[in-house]
């Protein structure tokens, strides 16, 4: 179905080549997982499927790429389209009619599907993807879940037999994604769709791949069986890093047969001392910095309220995760809190954080009633799309606007905040040209820029490798361990188990459960990360906290 011959892929600006001499022949019917550190190449390779490398990157590609028998070199994407659907990394960029049912129906009518044909393919998308509750919603009303959710559908419709997925799964909470996944799943078993889905959250994914193609980064793309790649790659999920730790063969990629591997390393943890998955904060009181009671949020047009009378309070110091199924008011909440979103009714009261703040030093306000710069003060925001907040043709003038705008006479600048969470970022170059991490940490820069004590973050990891969360979580532990309050809202089991002390749970915009980390996602089948279904009922979270606990079992064990 797709074959690459001996393809080099060389862009102007750079060194050396992005694919180098791939050879590659994916099959009818196959699912093929594209795994690789960020920047090196899997984009390149994604588009070089459907022709828009280098019809609309650019470079020079060297051999030939054919799919179903097409030359991409003569064949541009517009002739690919009735064989090829691409779903890139930002459902907002592919969309081009306002409500989902239109958005579905839109790519029948260019390749002039009958009338009858689309109206039937429209009904069955929206059920196999959860989405005829939402067929008349108008699609920037929608959670950045349910808008990735209409993307793929509006490819899925036009019955493609080559599906390109970039990061599918990306803002989705882990129940939908599930229920993406095995969307994908049937249509390549029953209808034998190829598929190549690239995508960082591998722990959701890797049990369903036939085949892994795997970048190191030097422009060779290695291939094969998912247990035999990943026995020695840079890059792999939770459950088959315990593989290795555990020494299992061969490797599993499920918890499944994790478990049927695991009952020797539970006996061998049992009954000892598990260490935190986190770094421990301070024994002494943590002082509450945001305190929120009764907050609502109704938007105009919509029966229900997306938050509904919420209680909230943070403390100096912690890290909470606010999670919850796409729509169930996360975003909602984070914009009421911060002060320039919508809110019905409640109260929000912010105590200054800043020790040079010598505006109105302990005494709290809402940040939803003094000016933009003051609000910024108390609490900074990033938005789930950074790029939101980048307007400016370089990082130096977006630092520099940051200063000018925090008017704060002591602490940082922008510049030394970007220094510290991301080295190496020029002056000159463009926001926009940024990596995805590149792009979170200037704006987390310009938002400590004002030194808020309450930070917010809208689902971070997006586009983020496990790379890149690693030094994420190391930004939240110092920004915690400096004494602000941090919430992060996220669908990313596997990083809310290294990082938060506390867990909130929402639902149709209450908060349904609240407590520490470990409690609430322990007990849940949802949101426990892989460690913690394959070692239950062991309360372990991650791979260092049972690498940490072997090492232990072996010293005792050596000593006596």
């Amino acid at each position: 179905m797709i074959t690459f011959d001996h393809v080099t892929v060389q862009y102007d600006e750079a060194a050396e080549p992005v694919l180098r001499d791939v050879d590659l022949t994916v099959e009818e019917g196959e699912l093929c997982l594209v795994v690789g550190h960020t920047g090196v190449g899997k984009s390149t390779l994604l588009g070089a499927v459907n022709g828009l490398v280098p019809h609309f990157t650019g470079g020079t590609v060297y051999g030939s790429v054919t799919v179903d028998g097409r030359d991409t070199a003569h064949h541009p994407p517009r002739e690919l389209a009735d064989v090829v659907g691409v779903v890139g990394q930002d459902p907002l960029d592919g969309f081009v009619t306002d409500t989902v049912e239109e958005e579905l129906a839109y790519a029948m009518e260019q390749l002039a599907v009958p009338p009858e044909t689309m109206r039937k393919r429209v009904e069955e998308t929206l059920d196999l993807l959860g989405l005829a509750d939402l067929r008349h919603r108008a699609l920037h009303e929608l959670s950045g879940g349910q808008q990735q959710r209409v993307a793929i559908g509006s490819v899925l419709t036009a019955h493609p037999r080559v599906l390109v997925l970039d990061e599918p799964t990306s803002a989705l909470d882990p129940t939908a994604a599930e229920e993406v996944l095995a969307a994908i799943t049937r249509l390549v078993h029953d209808l034998g769709v190829t598929v190549l889905l690239a995508e960082h959250r591998l722990e959701r994914v890797v049990q369903y791949a036939d085949r892994v193609l795997y970048l190191p980064g030097d422009g060779r793309v290695v291939t094969g069986a998912p247990a035999e790649v990943f026995r020695t790659t840079a890059i792999a999920p939770p459950i088959v890093e315990l593989g290795r730790h555990a020494g299992w063969t061969p490797l599993p990629l499920s918890v499944r047969d994790a478990r049927r591997a695991a009952a020797p390393l539970r006996t061998r943890l049992t009954g000892r001392v598990v260490p935190p998955a986190r770094p421990t904060a301070s024994g002494a009181p943590r002082p509450r910095v945001l305190d929120a009671r009764g907050v609502s949020v109704r938007y105009r047009g919509q029966a229900l309220p997306a938050v509904r009378e919420v209680d909230l309070e943070l403390r100096g110091g912690e890290t909470v995760a606010l999670m919850g199924r796409n729509g169930s008011g996360k975003s909602s909440l984070l914009w009421a809190l911060q002060g320039s979103g919508q809110r019905s009714d409640g109260t929000v009261r912010v105590t200054p954080w800043n020790p040079s703040d010598r505006a109105a030093p302990g005494v709290a306000r809402d940040p939803g009633s003094v000016s933009a710069t003051r609000a910024r003060q108390l609490v900074g925001l990033v938005p789930q799309t950074p790029t939101d907040l980048l307007y400016l043709e370089s990082v130096k003038q977006e630092l520099d606007q940051a200063d000018s705008e925090s008017a704060v006479a002591a602490g940082p600048s922008a510049r030394s905040i970007l220094d510290r969470l991301a080295p190496g970022i020029g002056d000159a170059a463009h926001p926009r040209d940024l990596s995805e991490g590149q792009k979170l940490a200037l704006v987390l820069a310009i938002q400590l820029s004002a030194a808020p004590g309450v930070v917010l973050l809208d689902e971070p990891t997006r586009g983020l490798d496990y790379r890149a969360k690693a030094q994420l979580n190391a930004i939240l532990d110092t920004l915690a361990a400096e004494g602000r309050a941090v919430v992060v809202s996220t669908h990313d089991v596997e990083f809310v188990a290294r990082t938060a002390d506390r867990v909130v749970v929402m639902a149709e915009g209450e908060i349904v459960a609240d407590g520490p980390a470990a409690d609430v996602v322990v007990s849940s089948p949802v949101f426990a990360p892989q460690v913690a279904k394959v070692l239950s009922p062991l309360p372990y979270l991650t791979i260092d906290q049972v690498r940490t606990g072997t090492e232990s079992a072996r010293v005792e064990g050596g000593v006596q």
